[in-house]
């Protein structure tokens, strides 16, 4: 299933009417013939309220879901500010730098124009995107315009998606007990299901005749002695019960995420640990949380909007051992030991992202908890394991507190190449100044133990598209660079 939007952007160029239109319409031109990709040019410029409704019904005729308000001049404050009120979908405004020789008939002011605008979206409490330096040349706005697609992609995926749970958030894990109110503020829809609903829905697909072929594509996918081969068939139809629940309950959505109970009752009434048919799904673009964690499959799917990339969740598990900083760390890395740590599950990771030497196996944690003393493995396998690639990252997580106001955090760095000795889906990250990140805002904001991962650093784009959903500045935490105080950081520490 396609579970990701894809962007499709028109232009609006605004004028105001003391200035020459012209000079906006050639400017909007000019940008159409910079920007490389897919770009719709709305021929209708805005100098006026009827103009401005002409325009929205023109890009919505031509199936538009995101717009750029270009201010080629001044701009009219109100119209041009309208169309974020009037279109549905998300809007970016930027305006003309001078520069095309004439500076007495053409000079357009609109550097002094995106004030106005700017304070006119405040006074209507309308949302709309504007780069951190908005005024530019066709070129300039050409490089805003592509970054400001995954912006949009992240906006209208969680406009437009439903998260579907399986089974209550576990009693031992209250962090991933979160208040749903952020959710439908932020206008997702949720659909919550017990783990029965689950089991039935599994036992129906028994027999299911394209189990084979997807058993087929595992074995290919992990390669000869890297999986259970008497595991596949269930694996199967366990993928295969979840592909056909997100698609026959999307209901009006477009998009879907599941957040679903993995233990402990999972395993020994499926006869597996879910974790590689998680990882599989999370590589096609349809994230699985576990632990029933809904914020964090949020979380997932922005990454997954925002990076157009696989994504992972994992839990911000342990410390770095001296010996293994001090043996492939230090001296090859500029990091001090506490800007590492280790991110860690069970085995959700999408194969792409790990190390060669991955393999399914089985969850160590549970099979001392739910399995005999001493036995092999049975219920208990089915993770994927081994280290996770080095890669750049981004670390996040969009969360609902305890209040129910959305709360967020960004930081990025890296995976280091350095063998992590241990189990699981693992790897070394290194952030700058995760240590103080760690205390004062981790858990000084009481953040839960959870984290998404995208592969790369997009932090500039997830900080956007957090203000776009209407998290408060002051409720995003990132990680302060060396001598920056936090504002809860002991001064004389």
């Amino acid at each position: 299933m396609n579970n990701l939007p894809v962007v499709k952007l028109g232009i609006v160029a605004v004028s105001r009417d003391c200035f020459p239109i012209e000079l906006s319409q050639k400017r909007r031109a000019a940008i159409k013939a910079a920007y490389k990709g897919d770009l719709y040019e709305c021929p209708v410029t805005v100098e006026n309220e009827q103009d401005m409704l002409k325009a929205v019904e023109d890009v919505k005729k031509a199936e538009c879901n995101a717009l750029v308000v270009f201010l080629g001049n001044f701009g009219p404050e109100t119209p041009e500010t309208l169309i974020a009120k009037n279109f549905d979908g998300p809007c970016m405004f930027v305006a003309a730098a001078e520069g095309d020789g004439d500076m007495i008939n053409g000079r357009g002011d609109a550097y002094c124009g995106m004030l106005n605008c700017s304070y006119n979206l405040k006074m209507r409490h309308l949302q709309g995107y504007i780069p951190e330096y908005p005024v530019g040349t066709a070129d300039d706005i050409a490089k805003m315009i592509g970054e400001f697609v995954p912006i949009a992609r992240a906006v209208i995926g969680v406009r437009n998606l439903k998260i579907i749970t399986f089974g209550p958030r576990p009693q031992d894990f209250f962090a991933c007990n979160a208040p749903i109110k952020g959710l439908y503020e932020l206008g997702v829809e949720i659909e919550e299901n017990s783990e029965l609903d689950l089991l039935v829905s599994f036992k129906e697909h028994e027999n299911d005749p394209r189990i084979p072929e997807v058993c087929a594509d595992m074995a290919k996918e992990m390669g000869e002695g890297s999986y259970y081969e008497d595991l596949n068939v269930k694996m199967a139809q366990f993928e295969l019960t979840l592909l056909d629940w997100a698609e026959n309950h999307k209901g009006a959505r477009k998009y879907v995420a599941f957040a679903d109970k993995c233990w402990p009752a999972f395993p020994s009434q499926f006869g597996f640990e879910p974790c590689y048919v998680n990882s599989r799904l999370a590589s096609r673009g349809i994230p699985v949380s576990c632990e029933v964690d809904i914020y964090g499959a949020l979380s997932e799917y922005i990454g997954l909007c925002i990076s157009d990339d696989a994504v992972t969740l994992l839990d911000i598990n342990n410390s770095v051992p001296k010996y293994i900083y001090d043996e492939d760390i230090a001296g090859k890395y500029d990091y001090a030991l506490t800007d590492t740590f280790m991110g860690f599950h069970c085995g959700n990771t999408p194969e792409c992202k790990m190390c060669s030497s991955r393999a399914v196996k089985y969850q160590l944690i549970q099979h001392r908890l739910l399995e005999p003393a001493g036995s092999e493995p049975d219920f208990t396998r089915g993770t994927l394991e081994g280290d996770i690639a080095a890669s750049d990252i981004t670390f996040y997580r969009l969360q609902c507190n305890s209040d129910g106001e959305l709360v967020s955090y960004v930081a990025e760095g890296e995976i280091l190449d350095v063998p992590t000795r241990s189990f699981g889906g693992i790897g070394i990250f290194a952030i700058p100044e995760m240590g103080r990140f760690y205390r004062h805002v981790l858990v000084e904001k009481n953040f839960p133990h959870h984290g998404a991962v995208m592969f790369g650093h997009y932090g500039k784009a997830m900080f956007e598209v957090l203000k776009l959903l209407g998290v408060k500045l002051d409720s995003i935490g990132y990680n302060q660079p060396k001598g920056v105080r936090y504002p809860s950081e002991n001064p004389f520490a």
